[in-house]
């Protein structure tokens, strides 16, 4: 019913920027909180940042400052905006759409996890 679909990863050095995008698709009347994960090898899933249906923000420590976290509602669409990339950023980048509501389903909501997108910093 819902499919999240990620782009935007990449190589990129050390000082860069990258913006990757997930997009819902699907008729879907609401989302709720939309998030950015990332696993980098050997370690656990963490939190990177998480936007509000009303535009409130939170970011890991690690990346304040540097990334930004935005919604499109019209577009079911979330971005993150990278900037000033270190290595230990490289990772895979994973959305998750929290509680969405779609059509014919009785106002059930669930949710969803996009597949992953690969960022590599290095020089």
């Amino acid at each position: 019913q819902v499919k999240l679909v990620e782009s935007g990863g990449g190589l990129v050095q050390p000082g860069g920027s990258l913006r990757l995008s997930c997009a819902a698709s699907g008729i879907i009347f609401s989302i709720n909180a939309m998030d950015w994960y990332r696993q980098a090898p050997g370690k656990q899933r963490e939190l990177v940042a998480s936007i509000s249906s009303g535009d409130s923000t939170n970011y890991a420590d690690s990346v304040k400052d540097r990334f930004t976290i935005s919604r499109d509602n019209a577009k079911n669409t979330v971005y993150l905006q990278m900037n000033s990339l270190k290595p230990e950023d490289t990772a895979t980048y994973y959305c998750k759409m929290e509680k969405v509501v779609v059509a014919f389903t009785g106002g059930l909501s669930n949710d969803y996890w996009g597949q992953g997108t690969q960022v590599t910093v290095s020089s």
